[in-house]
């Protein structure tokens, strides 16, 4: 396989699986009462959802892999800044994030977790730094390959992120009420803003 058309099937797979998160995760939120009832067993019904839809993505966009907005090398520079920044900011947000608040199991199991609000590190400047890491990714692809189909992935990344981190952040603050509240007021979601930090440590 030419070395094109392989960055090509890497490029949609990658972005398939990272621009169906959002849907993944509006899955889990707004129905999180029932998915309570089954604990992780709810994964068996959950991930092959979410298989369902990085298919249908990657189907979607499969057509239209030949349409370019531009058909250059010039588009990796870019991209690799972006590549770095992406996996940088996953190493700073899994730092102060353990297994089971990643793979949601906090949010299906509370009982058997311990709910911890952390508002340090990378927290302090943006709330959903992990989904800012996404971006990043998603962009990188983007920028290097030109592919309008990947811009049309990332452009629905966008919109369900901003659905889904409304429903999330509502989850949150019924979970941690008045301190999510403040911190939610003093930090953004997704853009960080380092002029300001935000004034809570690790709550509780």
């Amino acid at each position: 396989m030419p070395l094109r058309n392989a960055i090509q099937v890497v490029a949609l797979v990658a972005c398939a699986v990272y621009c169906t998160i959002p849907l993944f995760w509006l899955v889990v939120h707004p129905f999180i009462a029932r998915w309570r009832r089954y604990g992780r067993r709810s994964y068996v019904w959950i991930l092959p959802i979410w298989g369902a839809f990085i298919t249908a993505a990657f189907l979607s966009a499969w057509p239209y892999r030949n349409v370019r907005l531009y058909d250059s090398w010039f588009g990796w520079l870019p991209a690799i800044f972006l590549f770095a920044s992406g996996f940088s900011i996953y190493s700073a947000a899994f730092k102060s994030f353990e297994r089971h608040q990643v793979s949601g199991l906090a949010e299906l199991e509370p009982d058997r977790h311990r709910q911890a609000l952390v508002t340090t590190g990378i927290r302090a400047h943006v709330r959903h730094p992990i989904y800012l890491g996404h971006l990043c990714e998603v962009f990188a692809w983007c920028l290097a390959t030109g592919m309008v189909a990947l811009f049309a992935l990332a452009a629905f990344a966008i919109a369900t992120g901003a659905v889904m981190i409304r429903i999330e952040d509502r989850e949150l603050e019924v979970r941690f009420g008045k301190p999510y509240r403040e911190y939610k007021c003093a930090v953004p979601a997704v853009v960080p803003r380092f002029s300001r930090r935000a004034s809570a440590s690790s709550l509780q």
